[in-house]
């Protein structure tokens, strides 16, 4: 994951930062950006080590 501004906070009723991520979609992996889901409800789940396919 990597942030477009490499000095950004994140602070309750700000907007969260532009950032990519790589995500697991309809069964394959594939790189997102959080403008993509400009104007949409978009909850941010992470959790490291849980998730995996192992």
């Amino acid at each position: 994951m990597s942030c477009a501004e490499g000095n950004s906070r994140v602070m309750v009723g700000r907007e969260a930062p532009e950032f990519t991520a790589s995500a697991f979609v309809n069964g394959g992996f594939k790189n997102i950006k959080l403008s993509d889901y400009r104007g949409k409800w978009v909850v941010l789940c992470f959790y490291p080590g849980d998730f995996t396919f192992v």
